[in-house]
């Protein structure tokens, strides 16, 4: 998803995307370990597995009807050998509603209202090839997505080295970006992001495993967002005919001023244990995060994978988000010193924004997950999840610029 005006907060989109990349190989290489501790019962059936193929919707709804969007997702995994395997995504969002665009609510705005409609369509594809060489599994992946105004491409290189008789996983790799956006009424612009990541896996017991992941991240170019905007309060002079001036005042609003670098840490702790008493499991993370726009984030998540029965697994979940503002982060320019802002920001200094996603901010989602298998080859899956976001401290966006929504997932999945 493109990070402009087009899209929900960062921090709920992060909930479904972001640190895919940091886990994602990790967990490739863990999947039948986990699978056995969290459902000891599948552990013959995994093992045999040559290919596996899910689809799935989503529908995040806002409050209010703001922000409405549909997800359509379909992957698989080929294993054409032994040793190498093939995997794909393919993907399709249908965004709709209205997003703060930055004007406090109730101002003038030079005419721009508080909330902005949109619509678009994101497609997305994604294909990883990889290969096993002796303890080593390496995966080359390739993507591409798209929306009218937003193009990216990207591919990841990673290795993951099993130890210790495979109790042990370590996991390291790059990922690049190159995306394309069309800024209204300016030429394209261009965005290149970085990212190093490495972790480590750690099988304790037959029950228990845990994973610590560091990321770093950079990214250059354009990295406004084009549908964002600051206001400032001014006032204009115009002859009165005879020789003087009137003046009076007005509310003019200017592109946002985003610095045109970022570095980014994210270090993730993750654990799990299965309960071999209550048939059920455990799995706990904890996210930290920091870059150099001034921004600390802290993320907890629990959730229990309770089995009941030999098909049905119930599983309640629980996420807390909270970070801190960005050093440029201002809801008027009234304060700042400064001439006339740029209609074609470049990212030099000073820098500002009043996008409420770069504000100080929680947010909660609790919700409950449902698995259902029918035979030893398909499953389905629904879930449900009510996400709120509020404000934090001084530093907060208008009360209004904050959403609450629900969240509905359904899906089915065949293995062979």
């Amino acid at each position: 998803m493109a990070n402009h005006g087009h899209a929900i907060s960062d921090e709920a989109l992060n909930q479904h995307l972001e640190f895919t990349f940091t886990t994602t190989f990790m967990r490739n290489r863990q999947q039948l370990v986990i699978a056995t501790l969290l459902c000891p019962g599948f552990q013959a059936q995994a093992e045999n597995i040559p290919q596996s193929y899910d689809t799935s919707f989503q529908l995040y709804q806002e409050d209010s009807d703001r922000i409405k969007v549909e997800s359509y997702y379909a992957r698989g995994q080929v294993d054409i050998n032994d040793s190498t395997s093939f995997r794909f995504q393919w993907l399709r969002d249908a965004i709709s509603g209205a997003s703060p665009t930055g004007v406090l609510p109730g101002a003038a705005g030079g005419g721009q209202p508080f909330l902005s409609s949109l619509h678009d369509v994101r497609y997305g594809i994604l294909g990883a090839l990889s290969e096993q060489f002796g303890d080593h599994r390496v995966e080359l992946e390739m993507s591409r997505s798209t929306e009218h105004d937003y193009a990216s491409n990207g591919f990841a290189l990673s290795d993951t080295l099993e130890l210790n008789q495979k109790n042990t996983t370590l996991a390291y790799g790059l990922n690049y970006l190159h995306d394309t956006v069309d800024v209204p009424r300016h030429p394209s612009e261009l965005k290149e992001s970085f990212d190093l990541f490495t972790g480590v896996s750690q099988i304790l017991d037959k029950d228990t495993i845990i994973s610590a992941n560091l990321t770093v991240g950079y990214a250059h170019g354009y990295l406004n967002d084009p549908y964002k905007v600051v206001q400032r309060d001014e006032t204009v002079s115009i002859p009165d005919g005879s020789g003087g001036f009137i003046t009076f005042p007005v509310t003019n609003i200017y592109p946002e001023n985003r610095p045109d670098k970022r570095l980014r840490e994210v270090l993730q702790f993750e654990g799990k244990h299965y309960f071999q008493q209550a048939d059920g499991a455990a799995d706990a993370v904890l996210r930290f995060s920091h870059d150099d726009y001034g921004i600390l984030s802290e993320t907890a998540e629990l959730e229990w994978r309770q089995n009941l029965g030999e098909h049905f697994q119930a599983i309640p979940f629980f996420r807390y988000y909270h970070q801190s503002a960005a050093d440029f982060y201002m809801t008027t320019l009234d304060s700042l010193a400064i001439g006339t802002p740029p209609s074609s920001p470049n990212g030099s200094s000073p820098n500002y924004s009043a996008d409420y996603r770069l504000s100080s901010f929680d947010t909660l989602g609790v919700g409950l997950r449902l698995r259902y298998q029918f035979t030893d080859n398909f499953s389905a899956t629904a879930a449900y999840e009510r996400y709120t976001m509020t404000g934090s401290g001084s530093d907060a966006a208008p009360e209004q610029a904050y959403t609450e929504a629900n969240i509905w997932t359904i899906g089915l999945n065949a293995k062979f």
